[in-house]
């Protein structure tokens, strides 16, 4: 997010123009090129910023960068040059600061400084979002997004869910803007009430209420007339955290958007008023794109009371800011509002040429790809051309260089001539010293013999001493090499020892999965049994109805029981088909859950309202206690199987005029589903079978309170679908009487 530097008064600019001075002194004293010269720079130029002197700013950013290059201090210039986007972007210059912002990112990149470059992202978002170049904005959003989510960083990274709500909200898709944004507003209200972050998601809120259609608002499960009321609620908690950090960028904006809102529910005086402190506050700020939405927004006003002379004036002046300065958002919508004014006036050219130049700047939005590739073109010419004037500066100093090379080399050769001189004089020298060495020798002469004899008898220590130095080195490479022996044996003996290891953890590993194929064997033995038994009889038994009807000698009463009973064994069959097949594809490779965010309560309606039948023929009444609005995280189709199993065996398993309640518990971070009867009740033995992990064998099927059938497949599925969902169950027995099993999943 950008911040923005607001500067009151004179006694705060002779302040800041004292400490401008002694930085400045500073600078000037200090003569030497070295890190400490940077960070000099670096504070003039920030100083500069704040005092909001543009040229002098750039002049001190150039020269902290090129030393910065020189030194090869990378982290001062890519610093350096992300500032200066944000002094771009906050000017609303929005081509200078996609450069500077896109070479921050290359050199924090490259000192490996996560934290600057997702933060340049960051920023690269809002940008591209204000242009607007949606695409380009959720791409960087995005890889800021990984950043931080590598890093751990998640108050940066609801910085980047408020931009892409922005994004989704100004697309017109609300209800997915809204998700993002209750994402940014969890992290940011961690770090308290009062920070810029909750005052920002707030407004987004509240505008997210009252720019929804009906239609968005149901899949908010929202009434449409509530709409204002919620937009107002959060309009005014955003003002009051912006007030009481005395943001005024977000007060202006709060104010327009509750301008808009008096305006559209006939508040004309409190839409004046709000209208005006907006555009009082956006125009003492650097913010362009502020200033130009409040001018837009207070134009369309009088043009909606036909005040056309200030609707022109305003929606003019926004008009020229926002063709200046790229605003195509602003630009199309101020087109439309003086094209609309003009029409009312029936002024028809002139209305169809503003109306003419909305549709462009409606297309230039989602069709801008030649314009796009121009501005790239320009930022390349731009780039070479600066490229140029290095290479000549660089061509320069290498001719320089040269020239210094060809004085040197002049300079060798001046040396090589006096030393030829002075190897001339040697020889005369060298001459001068062999006649005197001739003299020396004849009366060396006599001593030649004596000499010889002393090097005889050195020869022979010298032997002696070659023969014992040979002995040590001998030893010295027995000693490496029975070094070097144990060093290998030791190495192989740790690899020994961690094979053997890694055996017996490969053995555990196979007991493991031998120990689950043979359960696995009794699941698909079980499967078998069931389905060549239990599929066999109510086949025969619909054979048998239907030569009794081809006989046509049956009484209607005989008819009725036999239909009955053959609805019983079909609706069994039906269960068991379907738990089998749901378990063999969950036993599938691939087969994953898509896990999303679910009303508990209204899913546990539909599965009662389903079974709702069953639970009357034996007069079981079933209470759904989880409270509207309950989340959880898991697969609806599996969730609702898995509901749907544990309340139908409740129902087999609780005599007539019992009771089934499904109630949940909030556990913070997780969701508890609660499903409870007044039935038979589990054995010790099965609550152990069912409760111990690892539990994947098929129980045997145990026949309800009024001889209903099962397949003892319905809990092996719930334990399969739940494990799958991250999630866990488990089994208890009431102490009134009857069974409890417990879902917890994640919320």
């Amino acid at each position: 997010m950008l911040l923005f530097f607001y500067i009151n008064g004179f006694a705060q600019v002779n302040a800041s123009q004292k400490k401008l001075d002694s930085l400045l002194t500073v600078n000037q004293k200090n003569q030497r090129t070295d890190s400490t010269k940077i960070k000099i720079l670096t504070e003039v130029y920030r100083q500069y910023m704040k005092m909001r002197n543009v040229e002098k700013a750039e002049e001190y950013l150039d020269k902290t960068i090129q030393l910065s290059h020189d030194k090869n201090l990378k982290k001062f210039s890519a610093i350096a040059y992300y500032r200066r986007g944000m002094m771009y972007h906050g000017r609303s210059d929005y081509q200078k600061a996609e450069e500077n912002y896109l070479v921050a990112v290359t050199e924090f990149s490259s000192i490996g400084n996560l934290d600057m470059e997702a933060g340049t992202y960051l920023n690269l978002g809002a940008l591209y979002g204000s242009i607007p170049d949606y695409a380009k904005s959720l791409e960087v959003n995005q890889k800021a997004i990984a950043i931080y989510e590598k890093m751990g960083n998640e108050t940066d990274m609801a910085s980047c869910y408020t931009n892409i709500s922005t994004i989704y909200q100004r697309l017109g898709n609300q209800s997915q803007a809204l998700v993002y944004m209750k994402m940014a507003l969890k992290v940011f209200a961690k770090e308290g009430e009062n920070v810029r972050g909750v005052a920002v998601v707030y407004e987004l809120i509240g505008t997210n209420y009252f720019e929804a259609s009906d239609r968005e608002l149901m899949e908010m499960n929202v009434l449409p007339n509530q709409k204002v009321k919620l937009a107002l609620e959060y309009y005014n908690k955003s003002l009051k955290v912006a007030e009481s950090i005395d943001d005024k960028g977000i007060i202006a904006t709060v104010r327009r958007d509750l301008a808009d809102l008096y305006s559209s529910t006939g508040q004309k005086d409190a839409a004046m008023k709000s209208y005006q402190k907006s555009l009082e506050l956006s125009k003492t700020g650097d913010d362009k794109e502020a200033y130009a939405s409040t001018l837009y927004a207070l134009g369309n006003f009088y043009q909606k009371e036909n005040d056309f002379e200030n609707a022109i004036s305003l929606l003019g002046k926004s008009l020229k800011i926002a063709e200046e300065n790229r605003f195509l958002d602003i630009e199309k919508d101020a087109n439309l509002g003086l094209s609309t004014v003009y029409e009312k006036q029936k002024e028809y050219n002139k209305s169809l040429a503003y109306y003419r130049q909305y549709i462009a700047a409606r297309d230039k939005i989602f069709n801008e790809d030649k314009e796009k590739e121009i501005t790239r073109r320009q930022m390349q010419v731009d780039f070479n051309v600066k490229e140029r004037d290095y290479l000549l500066k660089q061509k320069l100093t290498e001719g320089e260089l040269k020239r210094q090379q060809q004085e040197l080399t002049l300079k060798k050769q001046q040396l090589a001539l006096s030393d030829k001189e002075k190897a001339l004089d040697l020889l005369t020298f060298q001459k001068a010293k062999a006649d005197l060495d001739i003299q020396r020798l004849a009366q060396e002469g006599k001593f030649a013999k004596a000499k010889y004899q002393a090097q005889l008898t050195a020869s022979v220590k010298d032997k002696q001493i070659s023969k014992q130095n040979q002995q040590i080195k001998f030893d010295e490479r027995i000693k490496i090499f029975l070094s070097i022996a144990s060093f290998l044996i030791l190495i192989i003996a740790v690899v020994i020892f961690l094979s053997q290891r890694k055996t017996t953890r490969l053995n555990k590993i196979i007991n493991n999965q031998k120990r689950e194929l043979e359960q696995l064997s009794k699941v698909k033995d079980r499967i078998f049994s069931v389905v060549s038994h239990d599929m066999r009889t109510p086949v025969n038994s619909l054979i048998s109805f239907m030569q009794l009807l081809e006989g046509g000698n049956i009484e209607q009463e005989k008819l009725n029981r036999y239909a009955a009973s053959l609805k019983n064994n079909l609706t069994y069959t039906s269960t068991m088909m379907e738990n089998l097949l749901n378990w063999a594809a969950s036993q599938m490779q691939g087969f994953n859950p898509y896990l999303e965010s679910l009303d508990i309560q209204y899913l546990t309606g539909e599965v009662i309202h389903s079974l709702q039948d069953s639970a009357d023929q034996k007069k079981i009444s079933i209470k759904n206690l989880i409270p509207i609005q309950t989340f959880c995280k898991a697969d609806e189709n599996m969730l609702s199987l898995v509901i749907r199993n544990l309340v139908s065996n409740a129902i087999k398993f609780t005599p007539g005029g019992g009771s089934v309640e499904i109630s949940s518990v909030d556990l913070g971070n997780q969701q508890e589903i609660r499903i409870s009867d007044t039935g038979v009740g589990l054995n010790p033995v099965q609550l152990s079978h069912f409760n111990k992990p690892g539990y994947l064998g098929a129980g045997v099927s145990t026949l309800g309170t009024n001889k209903e059938k099962g397949t003892g497949l319905g809990l092996l599925l719930c334990r399969t679908f739940v494990g799958l969902m991250d999630g866990n169950i488990s089994a208890s027995n009431n102490q009134t009487g009857g069974s409890c099993f417990i879902i917890t999943l994640k919320k």
